[in-house]
């Protein structure tokens, strides 16, 4: 990772001074204040209920921070072991509990000595994907790959005190929500149009379920 990164916030409001411990507790890591690199992508964030909002730009010195880096580090099992322990998963039946409580025990991570993240952003309606994979309806292989439909790309993750220290405000851009939330429907539905042609285009034979994996692990 470089020694200096420009970031972009998006929000419904200006955020000149980001503050440690807040936002909320269930997003994809945790509590934290999450970032991406690309000015476009932020300011559909901050219009993805459809109002105005701002894409706060900063600059992260990460020289002195200790990054974990989930997509290329671990395996997206892990990725998903790190996402259950943070984020509420609706589990349909016994056998995706069963998975739940298997990614913890076998694939878990224990991030509280990073001070970053890196890894996949998760948009809530996203998350079916993921819910699906839980309740033995996808692949493994299917959902790797959907990992990278919605072209959500990666979010950064400030989550110690430390980190917080190592970013400056710089600027804040407008997000005209007659742009950037259309912009942010059409990038949601291109991924669940692609997603379908994939679940079309295979059988449900190939590949493993998590159910699949589990067999495997425990035997």
């Amino acid at each position: 990772m470089k020694t200096h990164l420009t970031l972009y916030h998006g929000s419904p409001e200006i955020i000149s001074e980001p503050k440690y411990g807040l936002g909320n507790l269930y997003n994809d890591y945790g509590r934290g204040f999450y970032c991406t690199e690309f000015p476009e992508l932020a300011k559909e964030w901050a219009c993805r209920d459809n109002e105005a909002g701002f894409a706060n730009q900063y600059e992260l010195d990460t020289s002195s921070l200790s990054v974990l880096h989930l997509n290329k580090e671990y395996s997206v099992l892990n990725w998903l072991a790190v996402l259950v322990e943070n984020r509420p998963v609706t589990l349909e039946d016994g056998a995706s509990k069963v998975a739940a409580d298997f990614l913890r025990e076998y694939y878990s991570i224990d991030v509280s000595g990073y001070d970053l993240i890196v890894g996949y952003r998760v948009d809530d309606r996203y998350y079916n994907i993921v819910r699906r994979f839980f309740n033995n309806n996808i692949t493994l292989e299917t959902l790797t790959e959907a990992m990278a439909l919605g072209k959500l790309g990666e979010q950064i993750v400030l989550k110690s005190e430390k980190s917080f220290e190592c970013i400056t405000y710089l600027d804040s851009q407008d997000a005209d929500p007659l742009i950037y939330f259309p912009l942010y429907e059409k990038r949601m539905a291109d991924a669940n149009r692609k997603l379908d042609l994939i679940l079309q285009s295979r059988s449900p034979l190939d590949g493993k379920y998590i159910i699949d994996i589990i067999r495997e692990e425990k035997r």
